[in-house]
């Protein structure tokens, strides 16, 4: 059975940091990129960062890149991705994703709300 369990969210003031995780189990954590994806409420999801498997390449969109970094544990199969400087397009219930790097194959997780106010 293929889990992605998201956890670390929660309520921050503008400007403060998050620090995201994903646990992984039921595939070969080698054989995937690794991703978070966001969504707020009346918009599409979009993605956040990725890191492939197995050379560990991040990729970052334009809208939190050098505000986070993208890592994987790969013992214990997890992706965290510490997030800082917390803004208000931030908002949003953020979902891990797994992807098969050369099959059209991917899993979701059930997602973590960041929420951000004063």
């Amino acid at each position: 059975q293929v889990q992605l369990v998201e956890s670390g969210g929660g309520l921050v003031q503008p400007g403060g940091s998050l620090r995201l995780s994903c646990a992984v189990s039921g595939i070969n954590f080698s054989a995937y990129a690794m991703s978070w994806y966001r969504q707020a409420p009346g918009k599409e999801r979009e993605l956040v960062a990725t890191i492939t498997n197995p050379t560990g390449t991040p990729y970052y969109s334009d809208s939190v890149k050098g505000r986070c970094i993208i890592s994987r544990d790969v013992d214990n199969y997890i992706v965290d991705l510490p997030i800082g400087g917390l803004k208000i397009a931030d908002p949003a219930l953020y979902y891990c994703n797994a992807t098969e790097i050369l099959y059209p194959v991917e899993y979701w997780g059930q997602g973590t709300q960041v929420t951000v106010s004063s």
